[in-house]
């Protein structure tokens, strides 16, 4: 029951490369400014690309302290001591800029990661999912994908959010249900057990978490802090 449950969950890749690089961009600006240690926001396990990890990040630079909310503050120092001058704010890091969730020199580092379950027909006039918010015009294919509002692909993401499989661009059809959705792909060669990016780098044409917020409405914060925690979290390089 676990194996079969944890295949219907997308994954969120967490980059530990892309922390890094923000974490360290950080650093080099701060030292620029003169502005000395910082602290970076990890609440809610670190919105979602998990607390240890980035914590543990911040530690190897020797400049940042971490702050989990409720008034703690972890500070981390060099064996030297302090590393320059500056006075610790709480959370002064804004996580937009750690975890790299606005466009600009910061990678993003969670991408989330759904699997094709299946490919089928849609013959023009058939809808799909709840209500049949889509009824095809034409013959087509559709493809059922992991990945649902239970795992943070909120709702209003359907008949407006395209996925990219195989970096090829592909709207999702329909309501988004609770573990899965329903993407259209057309003639395109997909088939069962294939990846389908559902957040990603759009340097890579992949959907942009930029792309969430202006369909959804909601704060890129909240976003990807309901992926991270809901899906099936893995980290990689």
């Amino acid at each position: 029951m676990t194996q079969l449950l944890s295949r219907t969950l997308p994954r969120a890749l967490v980059s530990a490369g892309a922390l890094r690089a923000n974490l360290e961009l950080i650093k080099q600006r701060r030292i620029r400014q003169s502005l000395g240690e910082a602290l970076i926001d990890v609440r809610a396990d670190a919105y979602g690309h998990g607390a240890d990890l980035v914590t543990s990040l911040a530690k190897e630079l020797d400049m940042f302290g971490v702050n989990r909310g409720a008034g703690a503050a972890e500070v981390f120092r060099s064996p030297s001591g302090d590393i320059g001058p500056g006075v610790i704010a709480a959370a002064d890091v804004p996580p937009r800029m750690t975890l790299g969730l606005a466009d600009g020199a910061f990678r993003p580092a969670l991408t989330l990661v759904g699997e094709v379950l299946g490919v089928k027909q849609l013959r023009a006039g058939e809808g799909v999912s709840y209500g049949h918010t889509f009824v095809a015009a034409a013959d087509t294919r559709v493809a059922l994908v992991t990945g649902g509002y239970a795992q943070g692909l909120v709702r209003s993401l359907g008949n407006k959010l395209a996925v990219s499989i195989a970096g090829t661009r592909h709207r999702i059809v329909g309501r988004v249900a609770m573990d899965v959705c329903v993407v259209d792909v057309g003639d395109a060669a997909v088939s069962r057990g294939d990846d389908v990016v559902l957040l990603g780098d759009p340097q890579r044409n992949e959907p942009a978490l930029a792309e969430w917020v202006e369909i959804t409405g909601m704060p890129a914060e909240e976003l990807v802090t309901l992926v991270g925690l809901r899906s099936r979290r893995e980290v990689v390089a």
